[in-house]
Order: C-alpha cells, then structure tokens, then sequence
C-alpha cells in the first residue's frame, strides 16, 4: 500500500490524485495539515534523500522565511514546523520513497 503525504488544496497533488485514481493505484492519505509529520519520519525519508530535495524551494512557504535552513538539522526543524515547506507529494511504500513531486512519464514507470 502506497501513503501519499501532502497537503489537499495543492495543484500539484490534486493532478497526482487524479492520476492515481485514473490508473486504479491504491494510497492511503497522509495530511500535513490535520496529521503533521514526525521526526522519525523524516529521518527517515533524509536516509533516501538529501533535505535540499525534500524542501520545496519554489513554494510560498519557503519564499516567505525570514531565515532558511543551512544544514540538515535546521531544515529537520523547519519540516517540522512548516510540514507546507515539504516538496510534493512524497509517496511511500514500505518505508521507501517511491516518488517525490508529480511528472505524468515518471508515474508511468513508477507505478505497475
């Protein structure tokens, strides 16, 4: 079973939804706002991939720090603060990401 973490009012996530749905891919939702995000988590997801990829740097959360994270316990902090600054979705299977973001063509290999 897939978790898909992010936020319901993103565009983003909304055009990865109807993928799912459309190709009858089965998630569970995970959302930030009404859920949060653990550590343990992110660690977690920080043993797959580097913060600078976990951080969404083109969003409104991340443009309206005052200060941004410098290293990998500080954007921890923040993650967890603001779980908007993470990039999405992040979907998960088994403990593993499996995809970060939406692009149509990597879904398709992505997913059987």
């Amino acid at each position: 079973m897939y978790t898909l973490y992010a936020i319901p009012n993103c565009d983003t996530v909304k055009k990865a939804r109807v993928w799912l749905a459309d190709h009858a891919i089965a998630y569970q939702f995970h959302d930030y706002k009404k859920q949060g995000i653990t550590r343990e988590t992110i660690e977690r997801w920080l043993t797959q991939k580097s913060w600078e990829e976990l951080v969404n740097k083109a969003g409104t959360t991340w443009k309206q720090l005052a200060e941004k994270p410098a290293d990998e316990e500080s954007a921890i902090a923040l993650m967890l603060e603001k779980p908007s600054v993470i990039r999405r979705p992040l979907i998960e299977a088994e403990g593993k990401i499996v995809a970060l973001g939406f692009k149509p063509d990597v879904y398709e290999t992505t997913f059987p």
